[in-house]
């Protein structure tokens, strides 16, 4: 019996690639066009994005996800630019010295460009203090009234000892300086008793001696006692004297800023606290003779630009938004942790890793803050511990400038601890759709803190409008480029590059890179053939060079086929043995290529073994589309009576992984094959799934499958009567190319679309599958008969030969019962 009339024809040149007029198209050059603004195709992101960007509540940041090359941080970048343009200049941050706790430096708000003329003004007071104070202390006024004080202590020792000389002559004993101090010695007649001479008195005048000398003594003591006291009041008096002085010459200036800063307390406060400081410290103010101390000129060596009195009194201005014009808007390249929070430095001195608040750097959280931080999702994952110290910061709403060492607690030495800064920023992370579904997932702060996802698409509808859309955004990136002009001809070429990249001839993809990355090739295809505009034999030139230099598997792969080292047979017919097809995919580059699937059957327990599967090297999804086959046959052929076979698929010469439920009708029709001995033609190859009900189902990757058993077939010759079978739902994806189309074109190849695995089967075996008629019958000779008389067959000779342990074992190629239920 003949294949029904109503078998499917192969498709036309027409169906193979759907082409682009360029009559239809704007213009007829590009620079002819009036260009396009805006963002092509992605409706639901550009509403995302204004969303995102217009609500001002805690936890609305964005993840921008979709496939590379759509133009997301362009495009967002574009709207961030646009409304932070309109939105008032956030606050300069300033870090100064904390006196009363110098490791817990203080941070000031400042509006806009305030920061740098506070720095500055603190600057330009030092200057006036370095002058001020040396020029005080060096007045004849202060230098009279330090004398003063000195004369007056001095005036008060000598008046002491003065009156202590004075008593002890009354009792003939001199009060003696020596070089150990004062001491107190016997006279007679005006001058000191030798020691000798003091023995040879009598003992009355010794005794009289020796008491005198032990009240003066005394006296002595206290008197010597009362000399640090007195000179303890003198260093007290001159310190309130410096005070005194360096507080007329600091007052002026200081009270001058406070009134410049009155507005801002906690400037105000600060330049109290910076007088008080002064005051304290005038001395460091003071050069020695030779310059500077010396701790001074190694400070001065080591910090050629900054002494240390300086820099213990300068502003470290942290942000500084003088020149920013609306809110910033920062994209973080390198976002690390200290990247992202800031970091404190270290210089080393004299051996020691040294560091003061002066030495503490901004993070991108801190330049972003008031507006706009953008950060690559991939490149902050691959930053320890940079995740979770931007969360912290966005929870808290504030950013605390720490060493990793001191968050992980990895270090004990005193180091500084900033003043937290709050931080009002809108994050946006970009990256592609796994990372937003697997933190979706995996975090659970995740969606209360990106609360806004903005999908971008792979593609868009191919309608006349968008098509003309989609040509003025070439034109634009031509003129953008700098590119020669393109003529209606090469962009008409573009679009249908862009309906291929999206892999369906109803559809362009919205990766506008890899379009532009073609538009510059054939642009430099066009210079090296010195043609006037680009054309579309540029842009052919172009998109087959791109794929030359990354083809080189591909042309091994084929050449191992067409060598006979992987057998594949594209003429004759097999029982049993088919041509399944596979893509493989090599980063942006694919390819498709035919595989052997055979089929054995034999008496068994109804079991369909994946020989992939059972050696590890099938996915879940290709096991998966095994298990369909034993489903569809159970359902379909002898309903009364239990499968009675044993059959093991194999995809023949794979030492590689298989996944993936393409390959499952091509699995199905060498299954039938074997059952119903009927010999399939190898001229075709086979791609789509298959369901239990026997529909052909749609599959990825099908212009790849077609080309690669096409190029196949070309290298050995073109018979005219092969061809790639494929699911009918997968028509609207062909873009083949040119070649393909031009051997359809002259019937030298085919391209049969099937909806079920009954139309496949009669294209294969040229025997028509058959149909149960009133009475539950397949025609006599049908495929569908042979399988279902081959199936009864094996359950008739399965009764026959019993139901004991050993014979089940013996009949299903060793195995126990046992051993068969838990292997399937």
């Amino acid at each position: 019996m003949a294949p029904s009339d109503q078998a499917p024809r192969a498709l036309t040149p027409e169906q193979l690639y759907t082409t682009c007029d360029p009559e239809t198209l704007p213009f007829a050059r590009t620079d002819e066009a009036e260009g396009f603004t805006g963002v092509l195709g992605q409706d639901r992101a550009v509403e995302a994005v204004q969303f995102g960007i217009g609500i001002r509540r805690k936890g609305y940041n964005l993840f921008v996800h979709g496939p590379e090359s759509t133009g997301r941080h362009s495009t967002v970048r574009e709207f961030l630019d646009r409304r932070a343009a309109e939105e008032a200049v956030p606050s300069d941050w300033c870090l100064v010295n904390n006196f009363e706790a110098p490791h817990q430096p203080l941070a000031i708000e400042l509006p806009a460009g305030r920061g740098v003329i506070f720095r500055d003004d603190i600057a330009t007071l030092l200057e006036e203090l370095g002058t001020a104070i040396p020029s005080v202390f060096e007045a004849e006024d202060y230098r009279a009234r330090r004398q003063a004080i000195d004369e007056a202590f001095k005036e008060r020792q000598e008046e002491a000892f003065d009156t202590l000389q004075e008593r002890a002559r009354e009792f003939d004993i001199a009060l003696v300086r020596t070089q150990m101090g004062f001491a107190l010695a016997p006279m007679k007649d005006g001058d000191v008793i030798a020691p000798e001479a003091f023995k040879d008195l009598d003992e009355a005048a010794r005794d009289k001696f020796e008491a005198d000398l032990e009240v003066l003594q005394k006296e002595l003591q206290e008197t010597v006692q009362q000399l640090p006291i007195w000179d303890k009041e003198r260093r007290e008096r001159i310190r309130d004297l410096n005070r005194e002085v360096t507080m007329y010459a600091v007052g002026h200036s200081i009270d001058a800023l406070r009134e410049a800063y009155d507005e801002f307390p906690r400037v105000t406060e600060y330049l109290t606290a910076l007088q008080g400081d002064v005051v304290s410290n005038a001395d460091a103010f003071m050069s020695s003779e030779d310059g500077g101390s010396p701790l001074q000129a190694l400070a001065a060596m080591k910090q050629p630009r900054e002494t240390d009195v300086t820099r213990r009194y300068v502003v470290n201005l942290l942000v500084d938004n003088a020149h920013t014009v609306g809110a910033p808007v920062v994209y973080e390249d390198m976002p690390s942790y200290a990247n992202l929070i800031g970091r404190i430095e270290h210089i080393s001195q004299m051996g020691a890793l040294v560091t003061d608040f002066g030495m503490i750097k901004a993070g991108s959280l801190h330049r972003a803050n008031g507006g706009y931080l953008l950060i690559d999702a991939y490149k902050l994952l691959s930053q320890p511990y940079a995740y979770e110290a931007l969360k912290r910061a966005i929870t808290a709403g504030s950013v605390r400038i720490e060493s990793l060492g001191q968050v992980l607690s990895l270090v004990s030495t005193v180091s500084l601890e900033p003043e937290p800064i709050p931080i009002d920023v809108k994050v946006v992370l970009i990256g592609p759709p796994r990372f937003y579904y697997m933190l979706n997932q995996l975090d659970p702060e995740f969606a209360d803190l990106f609360k806004v996802s903005v999908d971008y698409g792979w593609d868009m509808p191919r309608r006349d409008d968008n098509t003309a859309a989609y040509a003025n955004l070439i034109a634009t990136l031509a003129a953008k480029e700098d590119l020669k002009t393109f003529d209606a001809a090469a962009v008409a070429r573009l679009i249908e590059f862009g309906a291929r990249e999206a892999d369906n001839a109803g559809k362009l993809s919205t990766q506008m890179g890899h379009v532009a990355d073609v538009m510059r090739e054939a642009d430099y295809w066009s210079r090296q053939a010195g043609n006037g505009v680009v054309g579309p034999a540029d842009v052919q030139a172009a998109i087959d060079a791109r794929i030359r230099r990354v083809d080189a598997l591909r042309e091994r792969s084929h050449e191992a086929i067409t060598e006979g080292l992987k057998l594949i047979d594209t003429d004759g017919a097999k029982v049993g043995q088919i041509n399944g097809l596979s893509v493989l995919s090599l980063g942006a580059f694919a390819f498709g290529g035919p595989s052997r699937i055979t089929a054995r059957v034999r008496l068994g327990k109804g079991r369909v073994v994946d020989i992939e599967r059972e050696v590890e090297l099938g996915g879940p999804i290709h096991s998966k589309g095994v298990l369909i086959l034993s489903s569809f046959l159970g359902g379909r052929f002898v309903p009364d009576r239990p499968l009675s076979l044993s059959a093991s698929l194999v995809f023949e010469q794979s030492y590689g992984g298989v996944d993936g439920d393409s390959a499952s009708s091509a699995e199905l029709y060498a299954l039938l094959s074997a059952l119903s001995d009927t010999p399939i033609r190898q001229c075709f190859a086979v791609t789509g799934s298959v369901n239990q009900l026997g529909e052909v189902q749609a599959i990825g990757g099908v212009n790849e499958k077609i080309e690669g058993f096409f190029d196949i077939c070309s290298t050995r010759g073109l018979s005219g009567e092969q061809g790639v079978l494929i699911p009918a739902s997968n028509v609207r994806h062909l873009m083949l190319r040119a070649d393909v189309v031009d051997a359809c074109r002259a019937g030298q190849f085919q391209v049969i679309p099937v909806a079920t695995v009954d139309e496949g089967i009669e294209i294969l075996t040229g025997k028509p599958a058959g149909a149960r008629d009133g009475e539950g019958l397949f025609p006599a000779g049908s495929i569908n008969q042979l399988v279902e008389q081959r199936l009864s067959d094996m359950a008739e000779d399965l009764r026959k030969f019993g139901q004991s342990p050993d014979k089940d074992k013996a009949a299903d190629g060793g195995k126990s019962p046992d051993a068969e239920e838990g292997a399937t």
